[in-house]
This record gives structure tokens, C-alpha cells and sequence, in this order.
């Protein structure tokens, strides 16, 4: 039975240990402290015993790998073990050094619990223990984009409005008129004239509708709990410090949805709302060509009030690529291929109320090499021990404005980091996956191509394959609803539309 893996120093000083029964820390301690004077220099054994454990040992420069184990523990089971623990080590931390060890505890710590379960070794390998530890979600990245991209959003809109509000001021004052109040909060809360203190006017403002009224209370004292009192002190809090001119992030801390909807810009969403959501996969090869790609997309009507549930939708599209359309069997195709119009069979029915329901989708297929949205052009090329790699972008289709564009460079393991030359945009370097990630927060037409050059040790294969990401929110194929009107009277209808075109792969190999 394993008792615990730990990281040491030469004169017994615990670095991270990782316990697999219960021990206490004086215990462990202990023993990590009595074990550098049980060995005997010269000899080349890599375990020593007491009366009660052994310790199973593998030197690290100036460090020591220990397991400590009962003493009836299989010992060619332990060494394997070690070796395993020993190979974990360096995945995670870029040098063997105590400062380099407690910077990277915990992953260590979730690596050895990978290893080992209740004192008994898993049959894993180095692999399964990387893939385990990491569980990259695809979903969390789109998420995480998305939400950057609204978090700008609000910022530039929260910066328009300011500069609104200032504007009708200076007017006001010109004029020789009582400065308007914004918000409900009078003209005493704008005297200041500082931009700042409109900033906060505007926060206070946007996010006013989203709190529900508060209850009336009764005008007599009371001695029961005042829910939310709390939460308004915190409130004047950060408030104060928005005026002070410190950027205070207003969602953190709620959950995902109710943080969406802060960030989300002002939105309206009408009765009827359409989501159009295109998602592309798309595979290159290194010296150009399009292996292939394939593009889904669909619109998703929902309506919140029965009085627009008879309705038709009219449909533009503009799409010159040979784009397969299909409408939901319910839907009327003659009317949708005569008349570009989405609506029922059976006219005098109804679209579900309160329900997302996909009534048009479509799929485009293609090798065309023109068709490609973003070309990537990667070019490695050896130059001594080292390899010099240019990598550049060009925004074909220049109709569409990326968010969020994350280009994923794979590098070789085990060589340090990246020597960066020039860049366009940022890049961040994570030595834990060996990726190099080249970040670009928006590709449209006037910001259509860039480049990255940087070298490091290794060979032309080791940088593919290329993986490119983004969001927008302008589809690829120029397909839109119009108009929506009522199928009684023909009288046009107000809806509200929110596109997104989503990768789901998007490789150079």
C-alpha cells in the first residue's frame, strides 16, 4: 500500500506531499524528515526501510521523488510507480527547482491523484494522466468568447451613452437651461461634470430595469431581518468606487445566464425572435487546398405571445455558393421556393409558443478553395538546431467581422518557450499543452491580414496540425428574415434577430 508521494528537498523539507491514508502533517513530517540520514552515501540501492515504512526514492538534481510505503508493499510495483510520478514531474514544472514545485502544487497534486487511488496504483500512463487532468471543453471556450465579445459590447455602448449624456449637458448649460438628470437621479448627481461620474450614471441606469421592484413595506419600525440589506451596502460600495474611476466587472460571481444577460448588449427581445446560427468545419492542407468543408446552418423561431403565432416569415437570400435549403415538413415548401416565405401547412395553424423550433435550415459542402473565410498560411522552415516559423492570416470573405480569433500553434515538447519576433496582436504560451496561441480580438475588412514570426528547437512537423477559432456575428451565408407578418391581414409584425457563426473545427493539417 502507497501512504503518500511527496516532493523533498536533500536535507528532508517537504515541497508538496500528497497523502493517500489518513496521516496527520507531524507524521508526515517526520518521516520525510528522518529519511535523508537512512542513507547510506555510496550505495546505489533506490529504497531504505525502517521498522514501520520504506522509502522508495529516485534523486532530481537537487530534490528527491519519495514514495513512502508499508513495508510488505510489492516493491517492483513501487519502482514502476516512482518512475511514473518521476515522468509527471517535469510536465508540469520547467525546471527541477523547489520555487518551480510549489508554483505548480496543485496540478502536481491532481496528477499523483491520478496515479494513485486509496493507496492503490491506477493502470494509467502519461498520456491518459495529461488528458485526464486538462478536460478541454469546447463548449466553455465558445462560452468564455462569447462572453468577452458582450463584455466589449456593453463597454463600447456604456462609453456612446456617456458621451450622450455629457453632450446634452454642455447643451443644457449653453442654452442656459437646468441640466437634465439622468437615470431619476437629478441634475445634483451629474454637478461633479466629470465623465466618470456619468460612466456610473450609465451603469446605475443600464442595470436598473433587471432589479424587480422592492415590496412595500410598513412605515412602523421593525425588529424582523431586512433581507437584502446587505446586498445594498455592497451596492453603495461599488458604486463608490465606479465614481473613484475603478472598473468594477458588475456580473462576476452570478450564474452564467444572469451574467449573459447583464453583459448581453441592450437587446430587445420582441415576441417574435429568431436566432440564425451557422457552425462551419472546415479542413486545409499545409500547402494549401481545401480538404474540405462543411457548413450547417439554421434559423430558430420563438415567439413568447400568442397573438403572433400565425405568422410567416419572409426570407432573403442572397447566397451565390450553392447553399441546400431545407424547411421543417410542416412548413409550406411551395410558398418557401415560390415566394421565399416560411409559414404552416395548414395556414389556420399555429407556430408553439414559448418553444425554440427550427423552421429553415441549410448546408453547404465544398472543396472550392475560394470559399475558405480565413486562409492561415504556416510556414516552418529550418535554420540550424533551431526552426524559424512564419504564420500569417488573410480574411477572404471580407463581409464577415471575427471575434475572438484564436489561432493554436502546437509546439515541441521539452524545448522551453517560443523566441517571438514580430507579431500582430497578442499571443500567450501554455508550456503545460505546448501550444502557442496567437490571439486576435477582431479580423474584418479593415484589419483583413497579419502575421507572427517566432523560432524555437524542433522540426517542420511539430507545428502542425494548426487549429483556428472564433465567433461572429454576421453569418457566412447572406440568408435573413426580412419581414414577418401576420397571415390574417397581411400586417407586418416586429421581431428581433440574433446571428452567430461558430467553428467547430477549423484545422491546418
Amino acid at each position: 500500500v502507497l501512504l503518500a508521494a511527496a516532493v523533498c528537498t536533500k536535507a528532508g523539507k517537504a515541497i508538496v506531499s500528497r497523502q493517500f491514508v489518513e496521516m496527520t502533517r507531524t507524521r508526515i513530517e517526520g518521516l520525510l524528515a528522518a529519511f535523508p540520514k537512512l542513507m547510506n552515501t555510496g550505495k546505489q540501492h533506490t529504497f531504505v526501510e525502517t521498522e514501520s515504512v520504506r522509502y522508495v526514492y529516485q534523486p532530481m538534481e537537487k530534490l528527491y521523488m519519495v514514495l513512502i510505503t508499508t513495508k510488505n508493499s510489492n516493491i517492483l510495483e513501487d519502482l514502476e510507480t516512482l518512475r511514473l510520478f518521476s515522468r509527471v514531474i517535469p510536465e508540469y514544472c520547467r525546471a527541477l527547482e523547489e520555487n518551480e514545485i510549489s508554483e505548480h502544487c496543485f496540478d502536481l497534486i491532481f496528477a499523483f491523484d491520478e496515479i494513485v487511488a486509496l493507496g492503490y496504483r491506477e493502470n494509467v500512463n502519461l498520456a491518459q494522466i495529461r488528458t485526464f487532468t486538462e478536460m478541454d471543453s469546447h463548449e466553455e471556450k465558445v462560452f468564455r468568447a462569447v462572453r468577452e465579445t458582450q463584455e466589449r459590447e456593453a463597454k463600447a455602448e456604456m462609453r456612446r451613452k456617456a458621451k450622450e449624456l455629457q453632450q446634452a449637458r454642455r447643451d443644457a448649460e449653453r442654452h442656459g437651461k437646468k441640466a437634465p438628470g439622468f437615470g431619476g437621479f437629478g441634475s445634483s448627481a451629474v454637478s461633479g461634470g466629470t465623465t466618470t461620474a456619468m460612466i456610473t450614471e450609465t451603469i446605475i441606469e443600464t442595470e436598473k430595469p433587471k432589479v424587480a421592484p422592492a415590496p412595500a413595506r410598513p412605515s412602523g419600525p421593525s425588529k424582523a431581518l431586512k433581507l437584502g440589506a446587505k446586498g445594498k451596502e455592497v451596492d453603495n460600495f461599488v458604486d463608490k468606487l465606479k465614481s473613484e474611476g475603478e472598473n468594477i466587472m458588475t456580473s462576476v460571481g452570478k450564474r452564467s445566464a444572469e451574467a449573459a444577460k447583464v453583459l448581453t448588449p441592450p437587446i430587445n427581445m420582441e415576441s417574435v425572435h429568431m436566432k440564425i446560427e451557422e457552425k462551419i468545419s472546415l479542413t486545409c492542407g499545409r500547402d494549401g487546398g481545401l480538404q474540405n468543408m462543411e457548413l450547417h446552418g439554421m434559423i430558430m423561431l420563438h415567439i413568447s405571445d400568442e397573438k403572433f403565432a400565425r405568422i410567416r416569415l419572409h426570407v432573403e437570400n442572397e447566397d451565390k455558393r450553392g447553399v441546400q435549403l431545407q424547411t421543417h415538413p410542416n412548413v409550406d415548401k411551395k410558398l418557401f421556393t415560390t415566394e421565399s416565405q416560411i409559414g404552416l401547412k395548414n395556414p389556420e395553424k399555429s407556430f408553439p409558443i414559448n418553444s425554440d423550433v427550427g423552421v429553415l435550415k441549410w448546408r453547404l459542402q465544398t472543396t472550392e478553395e475560394s470559399f475558405i473565410p480565413l486562409t492561415i498560411n504556416c510556414w516552418p522552415s529550418e535554420s540550424g538546431n533551431s526552426c524559424d516559423v512564419n504564420i500569417e492570416y488573410e480574411l477572404q470573405e471580407e463581409s464577415l467581422e471575427l471575434n475572438d480569433v484564436i489561432i493554436t500553434i502546437p509546439l515541441p515538447s521539452g524545448v522551453g518557450a517560443p523566441v517571438i519576433g514580430e507579431i500582430d496582436g497578442e499571443y500567450r504560451h501554455d508550456s503545460r499543452r505546448n501550444l502557442l496561441e496567437w490571439c486576435l480580438p477582431v479580423i474584418d475588412a479593415k484589419n483583413k491580414s497579419g502575421s507572427l514570426e517566432f523560432s524555437i528547437a524542433g522540426q517542420p512537423n511539430d507545428f502542425f496540425p494548426v487549429q483556428v477559432s472564433f465567433v461572429s456575428k454576421k453569418n457566412y451565408c447572406n440568408i435573413q428574415v426580412t419581414k414577418v407578418t401576420q397571415v390574417d391581414g397581411n400586417s407586418p409584425v416586429r421581431f428581433s434577430t440574433e446571428t452567430t457563426f461558430l467553428v467547430d473545427k477549423y484545422e491546418i493539417l
